[in-house]
């Protein structure tokens, strides 16, 4: 089933973001045909898929580092075309890579201003570190997390705590649309229930709209309000995730994948 055959629903009230035909081409390459979603102001988002279904391709574009082939996106109500990273930051936007983008021999701290540090009044012009300590502890508090000293290096972090780390600092950056590029990816089971607990606060605080990649169905069916499944660069299934479960995810993935197969 193609993302043509199920559809996008009209926009009924205010959406944060809304992305429709989505088409993005390397060459002779297609890594999106025609994909299409929408996210509703506090709303969470799951999309679900295998590597090389073409996640990674979307996030790209909706975070402008890439320009689709073809289609729109709107945000807020208003059509943009996003010209590059900094454009989508200034609506809003903001992404957590898998990367983290955190420089281990960093203070926890000055990885939180990273390339946006304060500095001290003219004439000094240095880096305003107490500011800095300061502000960082407030926007590590303000999300609930816990970490003993923000001077630590974050070489000395866990996994979950660098992830932390990383989303305190873009929620910080005045995001209105957060995605989260496989937040649980290689973390056990303790430091995921961590970041589940995160994203769920951040749920709570309702001035977030989130879109979590994921591979675990189960995960992301216990904290997305909806989640969509991506093979082969588009979209085959989209449900609620209170009206679906995975043994429906995995027979959709089990039939598409049968289909391109020619079985």
């Amino acid at each position: 089933m193609s993302q043509a055959a199920i559809g996008l629903p009209p926009a009924t009230g205010p959406e944060a973001l809304r992305a429709e035909n989505i088409v993005k081409r390397f060459g002779a390459v297609t890594a999106l045909n025609g994909v299409s979603l929408y996210l509703k102001p506090g709303e969470m988002l799951g999309i679900l898929g295998d590597n090389g279904a073409g996640k990674s391709t979307l996030i790209k574009i909706l975070t402008g580092f890439q320009s689709p082939t073809s289609g729109t996106m709107t945000v807020d109500g208003k059509q943009v075309a996003l010209k590059s990273v900094d454009h989508a930051r200034a609506l809003g936007i903001e992404c957590v890579y898998q990367d983290l983008a955190l420089i281990p021999g960093l203070s926890i701290y000055h990885n939180m201003f990273l390339n946006r540090e304060p500095l001290r009044p003219w004439p000094f012009r240095l880096l305003d570190n107490k500011s800095m300590r300061r502000r960082a502890v407030e926007a590590l508090e303000d999300i609930g997390v816990n970490i003993p000293s923000v001077d630590e290096e974050v070489a000395m972090l866990s996994g979950g705590q660098r992830q932390a780390v990383a989303i305190a600092r873009a929620v910080y950056s005045n995001a209105r649309i957060l995605l989260l590029d496989e937040p649980l990816a290689a973390m056990g089971a303790r430091e995921s229930g961590l970041i589940l607990d995160l994203i769920d606060r951040l749920k709570k605080r309702g001035d977030l709209s989130l879109i979590m990649i994921a591979h675990n169905y189960a995960q992301t069916l216990e904290v997305c309000d909806r989640v969509m499944l991506f093979q082969h660069g588009e979209v085959t299934f989209q449900a609620k995730s209170a009206e679906t479960s995975v043994p429906e995810l995995l027979e959709v993935v089990k039939r598409n994948y049968k289909i391109v197969r020619g079985a």
